[in-house]
């Protein structure tokens, strides 16, 4: 018979490496597409500075009224 240089650790590094690794890579994936799917559904940060900004240029031409942009900045936050 031949034997392997890992004669001795063939069950533990055949479980260790085959089947702890492979909940390890699964459990990663599911919580990388779980944080993705959550990352998708919020807005982000720079969406809503740039919506306050453009309605602070929309105030400042004039085109609503201070009681319009007091409601829309609520709506935003």
């Amino acid at each position: 018979m031949m034997y392997g240089l890992y004669n001795g650790f063939d069950g533990m590094m055949g479980w260790f490496g085959g089947g702890f690794m492979m909940f390890v890579f699964w459990a990663l994936l599911v919580l990388f597409v779980i944080w993705m799917v959550r990352e998708s559904k919020h807005g982000t940060p720079h969406s809503h500075s740039e919506a306050l900004q453009i309605l602070k240029e929309r105030y400042a031409k004039g085109e609503i009224t201070k009681k319009e942009f007091e409601e829309k900045k609520e709506d935003i936050a």
